[in-house]
């Protein structure tokens, strides 16, 4: 088996385990599967009372991302959304009642268990204009020049196969469209031992970017308008009981993973017609736009 190939099973098996606790488990969440091991500080604390309040319980129960995109980023009436890896639903759901019922938000997910669990939760929020579609992030079921605004939660980094799924919201985005996510990224070098180590607490089976490699990437991917921002930085402290449990001496490795690992939101555009014609930067007029799927 090839890794991207076994990356993607671990993650379904992962992430399908944590859907049914939730779904069979009361007021369990996701996090404390034991086949999770990533939990606080990563994904408490991301959305307000107000944002709870919306949505059902077991959207929030079911919550594993590192951020918040649909707090960061500004969606109008009448938008058409996608969040890649939607999981139960919660940001899919959030994003649905911003757009409003002219609007439409879909969610993306290769995890049974997790879109049964999306669509039961659509149903008791009685929300309409969702539509929860069955597929891999390298490889969206969407046409070209669809969405508004592709958002996503601590999943990019979980891809093998991250240009690709780049390229696709790239292809999959108005031109004018936006990209706004919410990621695990790690800032500056860190010895791949202790890497590793960090990512398995950071992301539950992350392979998150260098922060200057996710923007080179987006950049090829034919993006402009590239940001990264800081949300959450991770320090040792966070990760001491994970790290020990694991064996690993922290307080060794503390000065090469002080603030080297964080929660990022990470901005894009999808340049306008006018603006890709006009370009003139190396590279900037090369990238071959895929055509749609039905």
């Amino acid at each position: 088996m090839d890794n991207a190939v076994q990356v993607k099973e671990e993650v379904k098996q992962k992430y399908g385990c944590a859907a049914r606790a939730v779904a069979g488990a009361g007021n369990v969440a996701a996090c404390c599967d034991p086949g999770l091991r990533c939990c606080d500080p990563i994904t408490s604390g991301l959305y307000s009372p107000d944002q709870k309040g919306q949505i059902p319980e077991k959207a929030v129960l079911a919550s594993l991302g590192c951020g918040n995109p649909t707090a960061l980023i500004e969606l109008k009436q009448g938008e058409i959304v996608l969040d890649l890896g939607s999981g139960g639903g919660i940001d899919v759901l959030l994003s649905a009642r911003r757009v409003g019922p002219t609007g439409k938000a879909y969610g993306l997910d290769m995890t049974d268990d997790m879109l049964a669990l999306a669509r039961e939760n659509q149903r008791q929020a009685g929300v309409d204009n969702v539509e929860f579609l069955k597929g891999e992030i390298e490889s969206i079921p969407l046409a070209e020049n669809s969405v508004d605004v592709v958002i996503s939660n601590c999943v990019i980094n979980l891809s093998a196969d991250k240009d690709k799924v780049l390229r696709e919201a790239f292809r999959v985005l108005k031109p004018g469209g936006r990209f706004a996510v919410s990621d695990v990224v790690v800032r500056g070098e860190v010895p791949e031992q202790i890497r590793q180590s960090m990512l398995l607490w950071v992301g539950c089976v992350a392979g998150a970017l260098e922060e200057q490699d996710y923007k080179k990437r987006l950049e090829t991917a034919g993006f402009s308008d590239v940001d990264v921002e800081p949300t959450r930085v991770y320090n040792i402290e966070d990760a001491r009981h994970f790290l020990t449990g694991s064996g690993v001496d922290v307080d060794a490795i503390s000065a090469q993973t002080e603030g080297r690992f964080m929660s990022a939101f990470i901005r894009a555009t999808k340049p306008t017609l006018q603006a890709a014609e006009s370009c003139c930067a190396p590279g900037c007029c090369s990238t071959t736009v895929q055509p749609g799927m039905s």
